[in-house]
């Protein structure tokens, strides 16, 4: 087959599942989140008002809440970025290749010397090693390098608003005003990012709130300004969520031919015995270690890409955020600063970037196909990908739960037959 024809076929095979997707998306007018703009209430006032009746029944003192309520305003940006988050919109090859890059491995590096009494005692007191530390610093603010500067208010007061996550950002709306009552900043200095996230490590207001420390001892917890308070934060925040000292967060593997791709899940996890007994390897296709220790394996690019093993403490990073590309990215970079290569087997770029529109398309699909993902949401999370490996088991495609553009179809396809 010549280079045009192969190129004309492609375009043919994308023009065919744009059209599938166009169709499909007629019926998910019932299902949509709220058109950009639409608040939990009639409108914005309206809502500060309920606001003020929560925080109050929360006991936040009247004068907070009125310095924190009656100078909120809409942030219609901060609705656009809640609605295509990259963890769950990107590609695997694009959101890894976007993270764990040269430059910042050697910053990491960098860090670990400029910050070494500091990261050494952080390490001793909570068994996080400082290359984790840094990695998670890394990621979140690039080293403090961009702490976000949207009003946390604002961005938090905008969501509790809008009818997708309200109770979530309510919630973290008086939670932040605590925080304001506790002395620990003003309502004007409590700036980060349209989430609500804040300072080097980039907390949400309930996580300030059980995991943020003094770490130099002047009396505050100040993320923004204070790398120790950080550092002592993050190594907290990880140490109290479970994280096991001397564990590494996984390592790339080499998956057997014929291997069950149905079984790359965390909630399949076996032994590593029983992992390498069945073929998988090291990245440098040596036998894994003949231990009990368990791990799942995952393919976050699909058959295609890179495969890694995880362990228990990739699960404690999901709880600092609740996506695998994140975590794999915080592992990577991590061994990266430590001084690990790159990868064995790159992230393979052929993946079809996916829309909310799309990603709500296919998760109406394939609920109609009786493969639940649940409420269709837009977003690609651990449920959608469930749901779309057990729809490739059924239908003799490679069951790694990646959307690439012959799942989309095989997708579209069955759901149009259905009708």
């Amino acid at each position: 087959m010549s280079k045009n024809t192969r190129t004309l076929t492609a375009l043919l095979r994308m023009k065919t599942l744009a059209v599938s997707i166009t169709l499909a998306a007629a019926s998910l007018a019932a299902i949509s989140t709220p058109a950009l703009g639409q608040s939990q209430d009639a409108d914005f006032a309206t809502c500060t008002l309920r606001l003020k009746q929560e925080a109050d029944a929360a006991g936040i003192s009247t004068a907070v809440s009125n310095d924190v309520l009656d100078n909120v305003q809409w942030v219609e940006r901060v609705i656009e970025l809640d609605r295509r988050q990259p963890e769950f919109t990107t590609t695997f090859a694009d959101y890894y290749r976007k993270r764990v890059t040269d430059t910042r491995a050697q910053k990491g590096r960098e860090m670990l010397q400029t910050h070494a009494e500091l990261l050494r005692t952080v390490s001793d007191r909570y068994g996080v090693p400082a290359h984790y530390l840094v990695s998670f610093w890394g990621l979140e603010t690039n080293f403090g390098g961009y702490l976000g500067k949207m009003a946390i208010p604002d961005s938090l007061a905008t969501l509790a608003c809008d009818q997708r996550r309200s109770k979530f950002f309510t919630a973290e709306l008086i939670n932040a005003m605590r925080i304001i009552e506790a002395g620990d900043v003003d309502r004007a200095g409590m700036t980060g990012s349209w989430a609500g996230a804040m300072g080097h490590v980039q907390f949400m207001p309930s996580a300030f709130l059980r995991y943020a420390v003094d770490g130099d001892g002047d009396g505050k917890r100040d993320l923004w300004g204070s790398i120790p308070d950080a550092m002592a934060s993050a190594g907290n925040f990880l140490s109290t969520l479970g994280w096991q000292p001397g564990l590494r967060w996984g390592r790339e593997v080499v998956l057997p031919e014929g291997f069950d791709y149905a079984t790359a899940t965390r909630k399949v996890r076996k032994p590593l015995r029983v992992w390498s007994a069945a073929g998988v390897t090291d990245a440098f296709k040596r036998p894994l270690p003949a231990i009990d220790l368990a791990g799942s394996i995952l393919v976050p690019g699909g058959a295609s890409g890179p495969a890694f093993i995880v362990y228990e403490n990739f699960d404690i990073i999901m709880r600092w955020n609740r996506s695998e590309f994140y975590a794999i990215a915080v592992g990577r970079l991590a061994d990266r600063i430590a001084g690990a290569g790159g990868l064995a087997q790159p992230p393979v770029d052929d993946g079809v970037r996916l829309s909310r529109e799309m990603i709500m398309t296919l998760q109406t699909q394939l609920n109609q196909l009786g493969y639940d993902t649940g409420t269709p949401d837009g977003i690609f999370g651990s449920g959608t990908r469930g749901a779309l490996r057990t729809f490739q088991a059924a239908n003799n495609l490679t069951a790694d739960g990646y959307p690439s553009e012959q799942a989309l179809a095989a997708v579209a396809a069955s759901a149009n037959r259905s009708n």
